[in-house]
């Protein structure tokens, strides 16, 4: 489903995942005085507020990726491009596309995309999937059944309840230029948000670096700890709880 995108930000959102800042802030994006023009952001303001000019935001699932084209294949070469190849995460690789196995029928893929090239995206999963051995990535990891993650991830027993979702690879490329880097992680974030509501979310687990307190504040964005800290790949991260009612 396309979505048109909010034209002015009404709220700020954080740099929510380990997985959000893979990418280069210096590269300059094509025609940068165009896009001076169309996103530049208000300074002096709390929030910033700008346009995204031929941003659309488009939400898929197995139900819907046919109207779609090649979106999701250019989504899932977009996640190998930063997970893989930059990242060098150990996960699934076929033809050129990343995947694991969260991605099937009961995920839905969050992706913003301008004339035709992905932008960012984010992975939704109700706690109450199930595929084989294999729920959802927090809970696997409490069952100890995915290697490199610890079994005391979460304080509680991981939920599963319908208004529970995890979100997963939340990313953001290189190729969107710092001017408006601040606004695509927002409206990827808003998107989400819509998303995981529509699916009868309330709240949203993630896994966020550990200075996640420090963006809060900064971006007004606010989140429970909601497991202990651990470390991905060298990183301090820890476990979150977005209440996406409020």
């Amino acid at each position: 489903m396309d979505r048109p995108l909010r034209y002015e930000q009404a709220y700020p959102a954080p740099d929510i995942f380990p997985d959000l800042s893979p990418a280069n802030d210096t590269q300059a994006a094509p025609n940068t005085s165009a896009q001076r023009k169309l996103f530049a952001i208000k300074r002096g303001l709390p929030t910033p507020r700008g346009e995204l000019g031929g941003v659309r935001a488009t939400t898929m699932s197995f139900r819907n990726i046919h109207e779609h084209g090649t979106l999701l294949a250019k989504y899932l070469e977009t996640r190998k491009s930063i997970f893989i190849d930059r990242l060098k995460w150990q996960v699934g690789e076929t033809d050129g596309m990343e995947f694991d196995q969260y991605d099937t029928p009961a995920c839905q893929w969050v992706v913003l995309h301008e004339f035709g090239e992905v932008l960012g995206g984010v992975r939704l999963l109700p706690s109450t999937a199930q595929c084989g051995i294999y729920s959802y990535m927090l809970r696997d990891a409490q069952k100890g059944i995915l290697t490199g993650l610890p079994t005391d991830i979460l304080f509680f027993e991981a939920p599963v309840k319908p208004t529970v979702w995890e979100a997963t690879r939340f990313f953001v490329t290189e190729g969107v230029s710092s001017s408006r880097r601040l606004l695509v992680q927002q409206e990827l974030f808003h998107q989400m948000t819509i998303a995981a509501k529509n699916g009868g979310a309330s709240t949203i687990l993630g896994i966020v670096p550990a200075v996640w307190a420090r963006w809060s504040r900064r971006l007004g964005v606010y989140a429970t700890p909601v497991g202990a800290k651990f470390s991905i790949d060298g990183t301090a991260s820890q476990s979150v709880l977005f209440n996406i009612d409020r």
